[in-house]
């Protein structure tokens, strides 16, 4: 088959949906399928076009602030390379709605139709901020056209799944991420820190995991330091607030992969109290090499039935979750680790479950 794969951008930016498209298409194409990726590109001024791992990527300037929205300029030469590539095509797949580029090359595709249509939505029910929730106001009318016009609607996780039903009445198919294999040869080696890794912003709750690690400090007199990795707009006012805190911790940009994974497996345990995922691929990739994951409802419950995973609730205070936390950690070393999908499954139920006409 012919598959083109549109996303916000692509490898080697780090992300998650980027991450996802990396692994299923690159598997694709040595399964022997013509695989293209269409990637917005913020930093250039002229289409570029290479090949990575036997993938055709076509990177397309875009207009992104705050890395968000991804608008494609020169949009009619947009539509027409489209259009031109649609002919052939086989199977056309957006990932994340959230990108301006995926509604662009909707746009195309509805034009002509030529290519069987699926949709990865990571959909969460709103925006981040006030300001983009007040734009997904107009934005998910946009939104419900391109998942309805779909022949294909496939969330990550059951709780987007929920969403999509709830508020497109569209039925998906769930197929959740999957892991690079050599991650199972890893093991869970502890250390003395807590790790988080991710987009740096105000909902993913950062700033209550100093509190916690104070709190362990005081109470428990157990010393963990917090390393956090990654990018965003709130890392700079996080940093500001916390430069004086009495607890070791360190700030990290997004690491080459093998490295990421090294450190995720000597944390102590992984951390995410966001509000709002669709399917965090850190938890999975923690959850692979057996390192205790600390998540947030309601999306953790995506993750119930996984071993050395404690769900919290973030209603609950900084000195309540620390008992939770505590206790949990003394019980995981006698739980399994959980049994997480690889990337070959994935790639293959995708062409079962997604492709197949």
């Amino acid at each position: 088959m012919k598959i083109i794969f549109v996303v916000q951008t692509y490898y080697p930016r780090v992300g998650g949906s980027e991450y996802v498209v990396k692994s299923i298409a690159e598997r694709l194409v040595r399964m022997g399928h013509r695989v293209t990726v269409i990637a917005g590109e913020p930093d250039i001024e002229r289409p570029r076009e290479e090949c990575l791992n036997g993938v055709n990527v076509i990177r397309w300037p875009t207009y992104a602030p705050n890395a968000a929205y991804h608008l494609p300029r020169y949009r009619s030469s947009f539509e027409k390379k489209l259009n031109k590539l649609l002919k052939d095509t086989d199977i056309f797949h957006l990932h994340n709605i959230h990108a301006l580029i995926t509604y662009f090359a909707w746009k195309s595709w509805r034009n002509k139709q030529f290519a069987k249509l699926v949709v990865t939505p990571y959909y969460h029910g709103t925006g981040h901020t006030m300001f983009r929730r007040v734009l997904w106001i107009a934005w998910r009318s946009k939104v419900a056209e391109i998942l309805r016009s779909a022949d294909v609607v496939h969330t990550v996780s059951r709780n987007e799944a929920k969403y999509i039903r709830e508020d497109f009445k569209i039925d998906p198919i769930i197929i959740e991420n999957g892991v690079e294999e050599f991650l199972l040869t890893l093991r869970w080696e502890p250390s003395n820190y807590i790790m988080y890794s991710g987009r740096i912003e105000k909902y993913k709750n950062i700033d209550r995991l100093f509190h916690i690690a104070k709190i362990i400090k005081e109470e428990y007199e157990i010393a963990l330091d917090l390393v956090v990795i990654g990018e965003g707009p709130y890392r700079h006012k996080l940093i500001t607030m916390l430069r004086n805190y009495p607890v070791k911790w360190v700030w990290k940009p997004f690491q080459p992969f093998e490295k990421y994974v090294d450190m995720l497996s000597k944390a102590r345990f992984f951390a995410l109290l966001s509000e709002k995922e669709s399917y965090p691929q850190s938890v999975n990739e923690a959850n692979a090499i057996g390192t205790p994951v600390v998540i947030a409802k309601p999306w953790g419950t995506n993750f119930s039935n996984r071993g050395r995973t404690l769900i919290v609730d973030l209603s609950t205070d900084n000195h309540d979750l620390t008992r939770r936390i505590i206790k949990f950690l003394e019980d995981v070393q006698n739980q399994p680790r959980s049994d997480v999908p690889m990337w070959n499954d994935v790639t293959r139920l995708y062409l079962s479950k997604l492709y197949s006409s």
